[in-house]
């Protein structure tokens, strides 16, 4: 399983970006994020048909999680970013064959590098 994230960068507050992750097959996904100095924290999941989403409190109403399964692509459109959204995104494949959106990175096999994305006020 090969995960390629893209899209990061810097954006000033109230901006958008649209990371993209790309699969070698398709699987639960998840994108979280690990900020400096604190843990990583799940950001939104996705099932493998795209039927079941879920977002963190901290996201919902500006996040949108999504996939083109025929591009083997998940993308995380992030819209009126704050701050406090800085980190490093990574996105994650869950590779059960459930069809429910997991929160836990422990429930995840593989992570895709991780893409930074930094908001400036």
């Amino acid at each position: 399983v090969q995960l390629q994230a893209s899209g990061g960068g810097l954006v000033q507050a109230g901006g958008s970006l649209r990371l993209s992750c790309e699969t070698s097959g398709q699987y639960g996904m998840g994108w979280f994020r690990q900020a400096p100095g604190k843990e990583l924290e799940f950001v939104t999941g996705i099932s493998r048909s795209g039927s079941r989403l879920y977002y963190a409190d901290s996201v919902k109403g500006r996040f949108t999680i999504s996939r083109d399964n025929a591009k083997n692509t998940v993308y995380l459109q992030m819209n009126s970013l704050k701050p406090e959204d800085t980190a490093v995104y990574y996105c994650a494949a869950d590779t059960s064959l459930g069809s429910s959106v997991k929160k836990l990175a422990s429930s995840y096999d593989y992570w895709g590098q991780g893409t930074q994305v930094t908001v400036s006020s």
